[in-house]
């Protein structure tokens, strides 16, 4: 199986790919969501709608289409439009200022930026001249045949930038495809999953490790605009979601909420970021919610995670043992490698990490250490700069002082 959606769509055309449970309205009362169910057919006929509309506006194989846009269907329905145009897909944060908006744009160079209306003050800040809204690029006269299947994995097929608009780390569709299996082995991600998406889909967790790979499982997507506790906990309710993976903001503010219990009935498993406290996923515990914590990072979505065997509640350092096809060292300051338990600096290597960083150069930083917090590739390695212990079991933890 590849990362293609006319496959799944031709598999399973009216299985729902996505419900957009977003407010129809900004002035909508709390905890009411506007369901729109999206299936696969539906999404690849978006792809394709895209692909032919992009194709109209002089997009090639090879360009690049950023993205400004809170999390929305046609998020994910023009990332598939790249790969049917051998195409570059980079979404950018809308939560960046104008001053950090320039960053990931000054290492893209995109040839075409699309945005929601709602972002328009924030693009006027990019430094690029073409750019179109999403609701004018909809009214643009589709043209061509989209390619369905493209033969080549080895182009860049989406770019990500980092916290701060920078670095900027490209992924082939080899490399996404990998993490898609690799969350499928880990976490048993089927097509019977139902997730809601509390992450950006400019962000690694949000579409790597949750959107694409229940995808990829052709399990089911809730997706709001931005994460909402109050409609997050009416979608799980209403849809029966399965499985949960977030960071600290969602997994506070869920079990926080009133309805929380009932909701959380359904929920099978949570993936929590490595950063979240553990004492906040005790309340999912005590409902039975099997819950693991995972470390990742803009190169590498997710490379550690906790097994059934090495959870340890009440441990915030804990991040567990290499996801399948991550491969994981960790080396001394003089770079000799550590063969068994020791503390050291992380390298991750393997099919899910990126390809690497985007026009490293753009940066005016001097230091590439300096300008990537410490991350560099080097000789089919990633090294993180980050400094973990190995325990004598194999399992990792996070160096915090």
């Amino acid at each position: 199986m590849t990362l293609s959606l006319a496959r799944r769509a031709r598999r399973f055309p009216d299985r729902t790919a996505v419900v957009d449970v977003s407010e129809e309205r900004l002035s909508a009362p709390a905890k009411t969501v506007h369901e729109d169910r999206v299936s696969y057919s539906e999404l690849s006929d978006l792809a394709t709608d895209a692909a032919k509309r992009l194709s109209a506006l002089a997009v090639d194989a090879g360009d690049t289409v950023s993205l400004v846009t809170r999390n929305r269907v046609v998020s994910l329905a023009l990332l598939f439009a790249c790969r049917r145009l051998d195409a570059t897909f980079a979404p950018i944060s809308h939560r960046l200022t104008p001053e950090t908006v320039e960053r990931p744009f000054d290492a893209i160079s995109p040839d075409i930026v699309v945005f929601e209306a709602a972002q328009r003050d924030l693009v006027r800040s990019i430094p690029h001249g073409r750019s179109i809204t999403l609701e004018k690029l909809a009214t643009v006269d589709p043209v061509g045949a989209a390619r369905v299947d493209s033969g080549d994995t080895d182009r860049p097929l989406l770019v990500l930038h980092g916290d701060d608009g920078r670095p900027a780390v490209a992924f082939s569709e080899r490399a996404l495809e990998w993490n898609c299996i690799s969350a499928l082995v880990t976490w048993g991600l089927s097509a019977d999953d139902v997730v809601p998406v509390v992450t950006p889909l400019s962000e690694p967790d949000g579409l790597v490790r949750v959107a694409l790979s229940v995808v990829y499982a052709g399990g089911r997507l809730l997706l709001d605009r931005a994460f909402d506790p109050g409609d997050t906990i009416t979608a799980i309710e209403a849809e029966d979601a399965t499985f949960l993976s977030g960071r600290t903001v969602a997994f506070r503010d869920l079990a926080a909420d009133p309805a929380f219990d009932a909701a959380a009935d359904s929920l099978e498993r949570a993936v929590a970021d490595g950063s979240v406290p553990d004492a906040l996923l005790a309340p999912y515990r005590e409902r039975d919610v099997t819950v693991t914590r995972a470390y990742g990072r803009l190169e590498c979505p997710t490379a550690l995670c906790e097994s059934a065997e090495t959870v340890h509640p009440n441990r915030d350092d804990t991040v567990g043992v290499p996801i399948p096809d991550c491969r994981v060292r960790l080396i001394d300051d003089d770079g000799a490698v550590f063969e068994e338990a020791g503390t050291g600096r992380l390298l991750l290597s393997g099919p899910v990490v990126a390809d690497g960083y985007v026009n490293a150069a753009a940066s005016d930083d001097a230091a590439a250490d300096d300008r990537f917090g410490g991350g560099r590739f080097l000789d089919g390695w990633f090294d993180t700069g980050e400094r973990f212990r190995r325990d004598e079991r194999g399992v990792y933890h996070i160096e915090t002082s």
